[in-house]
């Protein structure tokens, strides 16, 4: 959904039938194409057919309520938005602090000629390669600070469209999940071989009827 249809009747979403009605008679005569100059009919036409859609969606109850729903679940919180911004900003910082640090990265002694660097001298030729190493670092950082923050805006300006953000798990937070999975069995089955906890959890399954329950509709799964 990327259609607002509060914003094109131009009212608050608390607005009331009558005022959606009268939104909706103003702009439907401001915009009617036979009241239009020639060169501006088919932009009027557009515009007004965007009008009766959102008044046919407004003016209906029932799609008013769905409408509403669905526009709440698309709509980020004022809290939300603002902690976007804010870390949009450290980004914006972070990458201005790094290009300033890039820019007055120079050799140690800029009176010593480039020569000088490839002698066989170890100690300089040490610097100069770590130097080198460092430049390539920080334009390195540079790079991915300035990936970020256009896919923190590109994410950004999917939420202020209305579309919802769904995260695909990647390989290795599968993998993750599955080790996790692994040692939380590892565990429980250690803990069953001490006999007080055994004895616990087998006294705690014969008192509990929900819990008994439970795990013996587990083990009909495993059957």
């Amino acid at each position: 959904m990327n259609k607002n249809y509060y914003q094109i009747l131009q009212i608050d979403r608390n607005a009331s039938p009558e005022i959606i009605e009268k939104a909706y008679k103003t702009l439907a005569k401001k915009y009617h194409p036979d009241l239009q100059e020639e060169t501006n009919k088919k932009y009027s036409e557009e515009i007004l057919k965007q009008i009766n859609e959102a008044y046919e969606i407004l003016s209906n109850p029932e799609k008013k309520l769905s409408y509403d729903q669905t526009l709440e679940n698309n709509t980020i919180s004022q809290k939300e938005y603002e902690e976007i911004l804010r870390q949009n900003q450290i980004l914006k910082s972070e990458l201005q602090n790094r290009q300033n640090m890039s820019n007055t990265i120079e050799p140690e002694n800029n009176n010593v000629s480039q020569e000088h660097y490839y002698t066989n001298s170890e100690p300089d030729s040490q610097n100069y390669s770590q130097h080198y190493q460092n430049q390539f670092q920080y334009q390195e950082d540079i790079q991915k600070a300035r990936q970020k923050a256009y896919y923190d805006a590109y994410i950004q300006d999917l939420k202020n469209r209305g579309y919802k953000i769904h995260y695909k798990k990647t390989l290795k937070e599968y993998f993750k999940d599955l080790v996790a999975f692994i040692i939380v069995i590892v565990i429980l089955f250690i803990l069953w071989q001490i006999p007080f906890i055994r004895n616990y959890l087998v006294g705690l399954y014969n008192e509990n009827p929900i819990l008994k329950a439970f795990v013996d509709s587990i083990m009909k799964l495993f059957d």
